[in-house]
C-alpha cells in the first residue's frame, strides 16, 4: 500500500492517495499567510489504516515548507497538534 499526500490547491485541499484512489482530504483555506482546515475526511472504506494521520502529517509538513500558519478548526487536526507538539509552531 503506497500513500501520497498532496495539495490540490483548485480544490483548496490535501488529498490522500492510497495506491493512486482517493482516500480523504482535509480542507485548507489559505489566507495569505494562514491556512484554516475546518475538515478532514478519510472514505469509508479506507477507514482504520492511520490514513487521516498520515493525510495530516504530510500537510503540516508541506504548511511548515511553506512558512505558513494554520487555524486548526477541524477536531481531528486541533486533537493531532495537542498530540504531536512538534506542529504546536503552526498554530497562528
Amino acid at each position: 500500500m503506497t500513500n501520497t499526500v498532496s495539495l490540490n490547491a483548485d480544490q483548496q485541499r490535501y488529498e490522500i492517495f492510497v495506491d493512486g484512489t482517493l482516500a480523504g482530504i482535509t480542507q485548507a483555506v489559505e489566507d495569505g499567510e494562514i491556512v484554516t482546515m475546518p475538515h478532514t475526511k478519510v472514505f469509508d472504506e479506507f477507514e482504520g489504516k492511520g490514513l487521516a494521520s498520515a493525510l495530516v502529517t504530510g500537510a503540516l509538513d508541506d504548511i511548515r515548507a511553506r512558512g505558513l500558519k494554520i487555524v486548526a478548526e477541524c477536531p481531528y487536526v486541533a486533537n493531532f497538534v495537542v498530540k504531536h507538539p512538534e506542529y504546536a509552531d503552526l498554530l497562528a
